[in-house]
């Protein structure tokens, strides 16, 4: 689950950095309280030399304890107890003496620092040398220091983990808050993948990145919801259109099965060359059909295509199919950036489309200009009204319903140029004739 993941990151993130910041804190509190006990005990022993150099005795200090070091190594007190108020019980045992501390009493110079335990206590032990002769041993309990390093130490143990816990609750509630909206959109694309419902209304949508998501799906969803329409707009005008050569070559295979050879020979050729003809027209139509609905040139990139060649590999082959006059004229023709063979598809449904409405020996002119190219035929024009018409599926115009074909032709040029980025163009010359035409978007020129 994404809120519980992201839980634990956030309480991972935090017990680290709180946990570097007790370590940190940690540290620099014991280096303090250390100084602050070496302070202590430096500032105690110099207090202690001078008293006993003036002959006085050391008022009693909680935690520190003295002893006077003579010359000749032996030792007598120089104060009360360590720990002790005065006239309490302390320490019972006199300091252990290093080899350190006899020297500075032997020399009367120098000093002594060492560590020791003393009756499970550890002490810190600073030997100065006297005035008139041997030295005195200050020593200072550890206790209250590691008391309150224990204290310190359970204290920032538990207000880190009380702290990890309310990091966890706060995150766990803000999260939930925050991922709300991906909840809603994972639930209403929940229903849409189980009802198949398109019509399924999303969340409404913010401006943060959740919205920004919200919207690319709502696009996404109107994508899916044009494409079903165009798809299921696509069948009914494919199964109309299907009636009519289908019912004629239903009722010739009837008539055909009825006559049973009874027919005369040229009856029975004209039945024969009609089933042909319906077949090709059929067979012409159902590859349109899957053509316009698959679009074979999606998985190809767009690169940059020399429109002017193109156009002029366009208008060989339809002079090698219909020995049609096609006459290429270019004029600052530039590069387009689409897919190539998309391009020649399109080209090719042009000039197929001037062929079929031009007069049977009309010549058809192709004018390439920039990255537009326009097919300029000698037919009887385009009506007022129907430029856009023209590139319907099974758009079939006055005085048109004899022409053979589907009707598919330049809906096929209007899907491929504008998967393409492009935009498509008719109208009617003003010698006559219709001008078909695209325009797409130009290559960038190379540097």
């Amino acid at each position: 689950m994404l809120r519980i993941r992201i839980t634990l990151v956030v309480v991972a993130a935090a017990s680290l950095a709180m946990l570097f910041a007790a370590f940190t804190s940690y540290r620099g509190i014991g280096t303090l309280v250390g100084d602050e006990l070496e302070r202590g005990l430096r500032d105690r022993a110099g207090a202690v030399v001078a008293l006993l150099d003036a002959g006085r005795t050391p008022p009693p200090r909680p935690g520190t304890t003295e002893q006077v070091l003579l010359a000749d190594g032996s030792v007598r007190p120089g104060g009360p107890p360590a720990g002790a108020a005065p006239g309490g019980e302390g320490l019972a045992t006199r300091l252990p003496v290093s080899e350190g501390a006899r020297r500075v009493a032997l020399t009367g110079t120098g000093s002594s620092r060492e560590d020791v335990v003393v009756e499970g206590t550890e002490y810190g032990i600073l030997t100065l040398p006297l005035p008139a002769g041997g030295a005195v041993m200050t020593a200072q309990s550890y206790s209250a220091a590691e008391a309150l390093d224990r204290g310190f130490l359970w204290r920032i143990t538990w207000t880190t983990a009380a702290a990890t816990g309310v990091a966890a609750l706060l995150s766990w509630w803000v999260l939930g808050r925050i991922l709300r909206p991906v909840n809603r959109l994972v639930g209403a694309a929940h229903r849409i993948t189980t009802t198949q419902d398109l019509a399924t209304a999303l969340p409404p949508a913010g401006r943060d990145e959740i919205g920004r998501l919200t919207h690319s799906f709502e696009a996404m969803l109107d994508a899916l919801r044009r494409s079903r329409a165009q798809q299921r707009q696509l069948v009914e005008d494919a199964g109309h259109e299907l009636r009519t050569p289908l019912t004629s070559v239903r009722g010739s295979a009837e008539l055909l099965q009825r006559a049973r050879g009874r027919l005369a020979p040229e009856d029975e050729e004209q039945i024969l060359a009609t089933l042909v003809r319906e077949t090709v027209a059929l067979d012409d139509l159902v590859r349109e059909v899957v053509e316009l609905a698959t679009d074979r040139h999606t998985g190809e990139e767009p690169e940059p295509v020399d429109l002017a060649e193109a156009a002029e590999d366009a208008a060989h082959r339809c002079r090698r199919r219909s020995g049609r006059t096609v006459t290429v004229v270019t004029e600052d023709a530039r590069p387009v950036h689409a897919r190539p063979r998309a391009v020649q598809r399109c080209l090719d449904n042009l000039l197929s489309n001037a062929v079929k409405f031009g007069p049977p020996d009309g010549p058809v002119l192709v004018r390439v200009e920039g990255a537009q190219v326009s097919v300029h035929d000698r037919g009887p024009g385009i009506p007022p009204g129907q430029e856009r018409a023209v590139f319907d599926r099974f758009h079939r115009g006055p005085g048109t319903q004899g022409v053979p074909g589907s009707g598919l032709g330049l809906a096929i040029v209007h899907e491929l140029v504008t998967a393409d980025g492009g935009t498509v163009f008719a109208r009617t010359a003003q010698d006559g004739g219709a001008i078909v035409g695209l325009r797409l978007p130009a290559a960038a020129r190379k540097s």
